[in-house]
């Protein structure tokens, strides 16, 4: 009797267990050798560069591993890949991420997803156990993304309670640095608040990246510039013992001022005379108290806002970098340094005239010779609630919308509460907070960017924006804290003038600024940015 022994399954091979078919997997059979095992320990250890053909650990700016070759059979991938493929994928977006994302892979059934999760979270998680002298434990957390065109996620530290290590898998075509899509690495200044990008990781096939997850563990991924590519990668994060954290940094804020004196003349002088007309401004209080924003467009006499764009165009004007970019990124102007033109607009939004003029545009209380509330209360208390302003919250009633300025939420909550009302009158003298911002590809701020505790009247007006598209991004966003939905979106738009009133639980973000806005550059613009002023105002 003669016949062929059967051969035993090897790497991404099927196999039968318990009636159920089953796929094996094994990552880097280099990795498992005892004295590579040994090496790599005894590095993270002493928080030494290591560099082998099977593993780069690097501790600089916090401590990184890139494993090339991670899974052994090239079959397995090719079918892994076509698993994650076939997934359902659901758009991600708000101030801090746009990409797809699959749903959990924790409980996906299909084989080749079931056998990387096996190798990963119990073959690799003892080796990485073993390899950080950390206990490791089984909690499973798994998803895959993909990243197209101008998609990206910005600035963070992926710290979140339990959380060890943070791991990568790419499954991307042939990659370079020009496709965009990198794993952006930041070092951290004193406060631990990160500074700026010190090392870029290129997706790769079949590289595994991972990290230790901690206070200064700051990366990005950098905007997707390929229209053809998708960087497809399986994400997630090992679990462990908490660490302990530093306290927390807390910046100190923008510098409030009251009015500055000036008399009315700035405002003949610089405003559109159409603003300047009591029924005008009567209607647009009326029309401001009912959905606590509006958009005042052509706000500035032609020959002014011509004069303030061509001082903007100069190429010996001064900017300083705002950060850190875990809350914004965009560029301020030194005032001091300013032409006398834009030094001069930069006065009349704190002078006494403006603070009276967005008195009568808005209801509120901005300065001693605009009506309130309470005075309201003495003259006519059957007035009350005509008086009230409404402010931007969570709670959407209908919907509204206008050119360059579009409410989700349309009629918002009033604020008729007591308590909220001497809350947002607490201030007995008026103040603002301002300053002149330069917006390009890149640029963005985030929701930790703007904790408000307290009422608050915005003001953006925009300049240089001609032609300005919402697929760039560079948009304004109002959202309730803890919530993505938009409540309140306020588009870039030439020499118009935003105003929205917000609540404590109201917070806002600057969208980021993709790759498509240098289609500018292609239109004869000749430039690929715009510039607002901003300011907030206080009762």
């Amino acid at each position: 009797m003669s016949g062929k022994r059967r051969a035993d399954p090897g790497p991404g091979s099927e196999g039968k267990k318990k009636g159920k078919r089953e796929l094996a997997a094994e990552f880097s059979a280099a990795l498992r050798e005892e004295p590579l095992r040994r090496q790599a320990a005894e590095a993270w250890g002493r928080r030494e560069k290591f560099s082998h053909d099977a593993i780069v650990m690097d501790p600089d700016p916090f401590h990184h591993c890139v494993i090339p070759n991670f899974l052994q059979c090239q079959t397995f991938l090719e079918g892994l890949h076509k698993e994650l493929m076939d997934l359902n994928f659901h758009e991600k977006c708000n101030d801090l991420y746009k990409f797809k994302q699959s749903d959990d892979l924790k409980n996906r059934d299909e084989l080749h997803i079931s056998a990387l999760r096996k190798v990963l979270f119990e073959d690799f998680r003892r080796w990485l156990s073993d390899i950080s002298k950390i206990d490791l434990d089984s909690t499973i957390d798994i998803f895959c993304a993909k990243y197209e065109y101008t998609d990206v996620l910005l600035c963070h530290d992926d710290e979140l309670e339990g959380r060890r290590f943070a791991f990568i898998l790419y499954l991307v075509p042939p990659w370079d640095k020009s496709l965009g899509g990198t794993l952006d690495l930041y070092n951290t200044d004193e406060h631990f608040q990160p500074k700026q990008i010190v090392k870029s990781l290129i997706p790769s096939w079949n590289t595994l990246v991972f990290f230790e997850v901690s206070p200064v563990s700051y990366h990005q991924v950098s905007e997707v510039l390929s229209e053809g590519k998708c960087r497809l990668a399986i994400s997630g994060w090992f679990h462990g013992p908490p660490q302990t954290r530093p306290s927390s940094y807390f910046e100190p804020l923008l510098s409030r001022s009251p009015h500055i004196p000036r008399d009315s003349e700035i405002l003949y002088e610089w405003i559109n005379p159409v603003y300047m007309d009591i029924d005008s401004q009567a209607q647009i209080q009326e029309e401001f108290e009912e959905r606590s924003e509006i958009l005042l467009k052509e706000f500035f006499k032609s020959e002014k806002y011509e004069e303030i764009c061509e001082a903007l165009k100069k190429e010996d004007l001064e900017w300083s970098q705002r950060g850190p970019p875990n809350k914004r990124f965009y560029e301020k102007a030194e005032e001091e340094k300013l032409p006398d033109v834009l030094r001069d607009c930069m006065e009349l939004f704190r002078s006494e005239a403006l603070f009276l003029l967005l008195s009568n545009f808005t209801g509120l209380k901005l300065h001693f010779l605009a009506s309130s509330d309470e005075d309201d209360e003495h003259t006519d208390n059957s007035k009350e609630e005509s008086k009230e302003i409404n402010y931007v919250s969570s709670k959407p009633e209908n919907n509204q919308e206008s050119s360059g300025h579009t409410s989700q939420q349309g009629k918002l909550e009033t604020a008729q509460e007591p308590e909220k009302k001497k809350e947002k009158n607490k201030s007995s003298i008026p103040t603002c907070s301002g300053e002149l911002r330069y917006w390009k590809n890149g640029h963005y701020t985030l929701v930790h960017d703007t904790k408000n505790t307290e009422f608050a009247l915005d003001l953006i007006f925009y300049c240089g924006c001609k032609g300005w598209k919402t697929e760039y991004g560079g948009f304004t966003s109002y959202i309730a804290d803890g919530e993505d939905e938009e409540l309140l979106t306020v588009t870039p738009e030439e020499n118009s003038l935003a105003l929205v009133y917000r609540d404590q639980q109201t917070l806002k973000f600057v969208k980021h600024i993709n790759h498509q806005s240098l289609e500018q550059k292609k239109t004869g613009q000749n430039r690929t940015g715009f510039w607002d002023f901003s300011f907030v105002y206080y009762e």
